[in-house]
């Protein structure tokens, strides 16, 4: 019986050996971004640890701490009134001795000058909107179309979103990347952008951009720890993809209702 390969992607390699630490933007320091923030604190005092340069994060968020972000978000109640990624940068950077940053700008067309000057390997988006994805996705092509062989080559984009008790966790890569030959393994070198592969249902889903006015009614649209949830597993693909070299899996759905997790394949 012939025994079918499994599909697998292999990690970038500039990524896995670079001259320098790789840069992530992240976007979106709320219920997830917050939350992710110290999963790369955690990925990057890991990566140090085994040799390797770590990384170098900047956060996108325009937006300031509300009495309705406590608890469910990580921010105390000093913190209110602050940007959020200002907050968050700060503390990370006192408690790790990183030297990260906070951009208190959105990350969309309308910078999209900008924001030629932050390019990155990795792109990690916990925005809560469907047309802010759209625009990462445009940003993302044109900064590939104009990769060059030095360093902040756009590579991949990790795209974390969620409704009240599920979400979802996918890995794709901007444009091609080169995979190594290999007899056990059938290698893929692309991975498919999740505003292109999940289009449908990000066009058709409802948006409800009211802002809570308390933490009890933020709750009522999403669980208390769905967005931990999705951090430490979104954690987990990531530091897989960094540390091991190369997935078998490229995302994954959460149910926390039913305590339940999907992989979504490599194919």
């Amino acid at each position: 019986m012939k025994t079918q390969k499994t599909k697998v992607h292999f990690t970038e390699k500039y990524l896995l050996q670079p001259a320098n630490p790789l840069t992530v933007n992240l976007i979106g320091a709320g219920g997830t971004g917050s939350h992710v923030l110290t999963a790369l604190a955690k990925v990057n005092t890991s990566l140090v640890a085994l040799q390797h340069p770590g990384l170098f994060v900047r956060v996108f968020d325009e937006d300031k701490v509300t009495a309705a972000n406590r608890g469910r978000q990580l921010f105390a109640d000093a913190e209110i009134g602050l940007p959020k990624a200002v907050a968050l940068i700060n503390r990370i950077n006192r408690f790790f001795g990183t030297n990260w940053k906070a951009i208190t700008m959105e990350f969309n067309k309308a910078n999209s000058e900008n924001l030629q000057d932050y390019k990155a390997h990795i792109t990690i988006s916990c925005v809560d909107k469907v047309r802010p994805r759209f625009d990462i996705a445009a940003i993302l092509k044109q900064q590939h179309k104009n990769n060059s062989y030095y360093r902040d080559n756009a590579c991949y984009w990790m795209d974390f979103g969620n409704s009240r008790h599920t979400g979802q966790v996918v890995l794709a890569t901007i444009g091609k990347i080169e995979q190594p030959a290999s007899k056990k393994f059938i290698t893929i070198d692309s991975l498919p952008l999740p505003t292109e592969e999940f289009k449908d249902l990000f066009e058709a889903a409802k948006e409800d951009n009211t802002p809570s006015c308390s933490l009890a009614e933020a709750l009522t649209r999403q669980d208390l720890f769905i967005n931990a949830s999705l951090a430490d597993l979104g954690g987990s693909l990531l530091w897989q993809l960094l540390s091991e070299g190369v997935i078998e899996n490229r995302g994954f759905f959460l149910n926390l209702r039913d305590f339940r997790t999907q992989p979504l394949k490599v194919a």
